[in-house]
């Protein structure tokens, strides 16, 4: 028997904020940039998560969820103390959650701009990726939707060196469940957790999801990052389906380094217990080769910005991401 939920308080109070553009729309709602006032005179952005009333549950799992996972590393943070109910121009009620703006877009922009990224811009978006992981994991959540347009990048200008590195956070856990606990969206009709390009085979076969789902969904991840393009590219959605249940898994090009191959092959073990964990692939050779693993380090994993030096500083921060944050040739690593 389905439960139901008490909807909590919703936060009535309405601060001032200026509309700025709209930075997409999905099947959940649309995200909106808004600038806001402070009383010094000041101003930030924030980004602003909204759906309609018909999608409650959604937004309503979510903001529960990333309330829970404040504060952790690599994961998009929400704000306020509940969502925020309100009305459109047609009357309807919608509502709504403010998270955090990535003003370098998401890594599906960043690999369509760059292509094909360096090996080690793969590896620090890697590290990256998986320590959000830990962090939903260790919470005993699946996120079920793992893909790049779910992976924002934050820039981080110093105006002193003209140096932008970027972080990597996981967004968008509308998806979201306890491990264990079956899919909200898992249908026979579409027998897929989330987003089918990046789907493990156990999603195929049920609802029912666990933590190594997502560590399919990485590999899908790592193999877009350095093939430049989606997993099953050419490949219909039913084809997909009988490919998974046939044993099969999406095809790694043959000049992609040995350790990165053998880093997605894990990933894509067909016995989910051989993908290990987001804590044991961060000791993988693939992340390891270059560096030592720092003593004490949340999941055994060394926690690294991706940068790159512009010749020339933009006048205003959001100019950093006009035309997308694009990969030069002298990238380097700096720590956070």
């Amino acid at each position: 028997m389905r439960r139901y939920r008490k909807k909590p308080k919703m936060d009535q109070t309405k601060p001032d904020a200026t509309f700025i553009k709209t930075l997409g729309k999905g099947a959940y709602g649309s995200v909106d940039l808004f600038s806001y006032t402070k009383d010094d005179g000041t101003t930030f952005h924030n980004a602003v998560k909204t759906t309609d009333s018909e999608d409650y549950n959604s937004i309503e799992r979510e903001f529960r969820i990333l309330t829970k996972l404040r504060g952790c590393h690599g994961i998009v943070q929400s704000f306020g103390n509940s969502l925020r109910q309100e009305t459109d121009s047609t009357g309807k009620k919608v509502y709504k959650m403010a998270i955090e703006y990535a003003a370098g877009g998401n890594l599906t922009e960043y690999i369509r701009i760059n292509r094909r990224l360096s090996d080690s811009v793969i590896k620090d978006f890697t590290r990256m990726i998986l320590q959000g992981l830990v962090s939903v994991h260790d919470h005993g959540y699946v996120h079920c939707d793992l893909k790049p347009a779910n992976l924002l990048l934050f820039p981080r200008y110093d105006q002193e060196t003209w140096f932008c590195s970027y972080e990597l956070k996981i967004s968008d856990f509308g998806l979201t469940v306890k491990a264990g606990d079956e899919s909200v969206c898992w249908e026979d009709s579409s027998p897929f957790v989330g987003t089918p390009l990046y789907m493990s085979p156990e999603s195929v076969r049920d609802g029912r999801v666990e933590k190594t789902l997502d560590l399919w969904s990485l590999g899908c991840v790592v193999l877009e990052m350095y093939n430049g393009k989606h997993p099953w590219v050419g490949v219909c959605v039913d084809d997909i389906k009988s490919r998974l249940l046939s044993g099969k898994a999406p095809e790694i090009p043959r000049d992609v380094p040995c350790d990165a191959r053998l880093f997605m092959e894990k990933c894509f073990a067909r016995e989910r217990g051989e993908r290990g964990s987001a804590s044991e692939l961060l000791l993988h050779p693939f992340l390891n080769g270059e560096g030592k693993v720092a003593d004490g380090d949340a999941g055994g994993g060394v926690r690294r910005r991706v940068g790159l030096r512009i010749r020339k500083p933009p006048s205003r921060f959001e100019d950093i991401t006009t035309h997308g944050p694009k990969q030069k040739a002298r990238l380097r690593n700096g720590p956070l």
